[in-house]
């Protein structure tokens, strides 16, 4: 009866045709890695934070836990229920309104369920330049990308969805809205409410809406692809590119060789721009500036600094597109990398953040360890060299097979954290902690930032049913 009783109820609300269940919930319950499968009484679409809030209202007085999901695009699992069948997942899709783009103040509001991609594009069209760039943006949610305060390729310019956000809207776990869209840069009233809630999965409130920042168009941008002898060298290179580049260096992206030849081999129709000697190369890199000049300013400047790299031998080659096709098309190579290893078979998927200075100390001592330990593994290794943050992925072979891989997946998550850990470095750089690495959150926190978490949670989520299981143990 409670379970009929709350279904009326969530119809009520939204609309009984938003009121999923059975086979129509299914593709709701299962995250984007199939991972992990929950249960759930019901999938609600609401259309507005009104409904939000009453759907979550409702879900506190009969005590159903209440886990929003966007594009259903994360690495962790933090969108998605447990098996109880108690919890209602929220969906996003339907709070999908520009609210509005403000140009004098360089700020768009905007709801939760907007894509990724079309807020970029009502950027563009609006004269400017949202800059969040990562793989999913044709799926992904700016509620999403706010849980998790998403980073992607244009964070060593931009920095990540925190630094992104002036003002957030968002339901509390009793149904109360905060109304804090505010597009201001300076606000010293207090604590920072904002920065509380992005980055915390919806484990203290739920984001409806945001208001974001927005950036002029640049004039110019120009790319290139290098082929590096070494780790080393490609954080000289980046020392060189900041030196050289200043506030203009905008991505500077860092990817094994074994990855651009993953690519190649499973997509034929994509080519390394390099001759066979280049294309063989251990590391590559992916540089891009953004120059507010002109075309030819931004031209002469990156051609001088990669020059001087490959003078000096920090870069062996150096490839740099002559149009946007080829800048989109060395992108592409840097993009396809995931789908390739799934293609590849199964991984185990490190997501870690390191200082820059100590990532060519971490890769020589992770890769011979995890050598010495499982021989045969191969090292998926790229990501966002230009913030300290690497996609430290571990792949199979014929010497070391995926049953192998998931035989000692454990191992491999616990030898690489503990490096991680030992250099001061954070075991989730950009993904979040979902319900994948809870009990290594525990492991690698220190006890004072766990019981302040734990303060936290308490205060927004006495009873615990905004996401529960996510980020934090349940208490």
């Amino acid at each position: 009866m409670k379970s009929e009783t709350s279904l009326a109820a969530l119809a009520s609300i939204v609309g009984e045709a938003h009121v999923l269940t059975g086979d129509a919930a299914a593709p709701y319950l299962t995250d984007w890695r199939g991972r992990f499968t929950g249960k759930a009484l019901a999938v609600v679409r609401p259309e507005s934070t009104q409904q939000v809030a009453n759907v979550v209202r409702a879900c506190a007085e009969r005590g159903n836990p209440v886990v929003p999901q966007g594009g259903n695009t994360g690495l962790c699992g933090g969108a998605t229920p447990d098996d109880s069948g108690s919890a209602v997942v929220l969906l996003t899709s339907r709070l999908n309104r520009v609210r509005e783009i403000d140009t004098a103040n360089d700020t768009m509001t905007v709801e939760a369920g907007c894509i990724l991609q079309t807020v970029q594009e009502q950027a563009q069209a609006a004269g400017r330049l949202f800059p969040l760039s990562l793989g999913a943006e044709g799926s992904c949610t700016i509620g999403g990308n706010l849980a998790t305060n998403a980073g992607g390729t244009a964070v060593l310019r931009y920095g990540n969805m925190r630094e992104l956000t002036l003002g957030l809207e968002v339901v509390g776990a009793d149904g109360r809205i905060w109304h804090g869209l505010r597009g201001l840069r300076k606000d010293n009233t207090g604590y920072d409410l904002r920065d509380l809630y992005v980055g915390s999965e919806g484990t203290l409130g739920i984001i409806t809406a945001a208001t974001i920042k927005l950036f002029p168009q640049p004039v110019a941008r120009c790319t290139a692809m290098l082929a590096l002898p070494s780790v080393e060298k490609a954080v000289a290179l980046l020392s060189r590119a900041r030196a050289g580049f200043g506030a203009a260096l905008t991505g500077y992206e860092l990817m094994a060789g074994v990855c651009m030849r993953m690519v190649t081999h499973y997509y034929p129709h994509l080519r390394l721009p390099f001759e066979p000697g280049s294309a063989q190369a251990p590391w590559f890199a992916l540089l891009e500036i953004s120059d507010s000049e002109s075309e030819q300013h931004a031209r002469d400047r990156f051609e001088a600094v990669l020059g001087e790299a490959v003078d000096c031998g920090e870069a062996d080659d150096a490839v740099v597109a002559e149009s946007i096709t080829q800048s989109k098309a060395l992108w592409h190579l840097r993009e396809s990398i995931t789908l390739a290893e799934a293609e590849s078979g199964k991984s185990v998927k490190h997501d870690i953040s390191l200082a820059v200075s100590r990532i060519a100390k971490f890769l020589a001592q992770a890769d011979a360890q995890l050598q010495q330990r499982f021989p045969g593994i191969v090292n998926i290794t790229f990501g966002h060299l230009g913030d300290g943050n690497l996609h430290y992925n571990v792949g199979t072979s014929e010497r070391f097979t995926g049953d192998d891989l998931v035989a000692h997946q454990a191992v491999i998550y616990a030898m690489v954290h503990d490096m991680v850990s030992a250099m001061d470095g954070s075991i989730s750089a950009e993904h979040g902690v979902g319900q994948l690495k809870v009990g290594e959150l525990a492991r690698y926190k220190g006890a004072q930032e766990i019981e302040v978490m734990t303060l936290l949670k308490r205060a927004l989520d006495p009873h615990c049913l905004l996401n529960p299981g996510k980020v934090l143990p349940a208490y």
